[in-house]
């Protein structure tokens, strides 16, 4: 039981630093971005990055 614990704790704690660097990677991305279309999609993945992968609902109107 114990081991499971740990095992899992580490999962946590290796998700966790993946998901910082993922957000310290689209963060800079973002801000060196200087094309529009470019910089909207870069914006995006930084959203996806911050509030998760649905965090961006699809327009309607379009």
């Amino acid at each position: 039981m114990s081991r499971a614990l740990v095992a899992l704790a580490e999962r946590g704690v290796q998700a966790e630093a993946e998901a910082q660097r993922n957000l310290r990677s689209d963060y800079r991305g973002f801000l060196a971005e200087n094309e529009p279309v470019r910089k909207n999609e870069a914006g995006k993945a930084l959203i996806r990055a911050i509030f998760g992968k649905d965090a961006i609902a699809e327009d309607p109107v379009r």
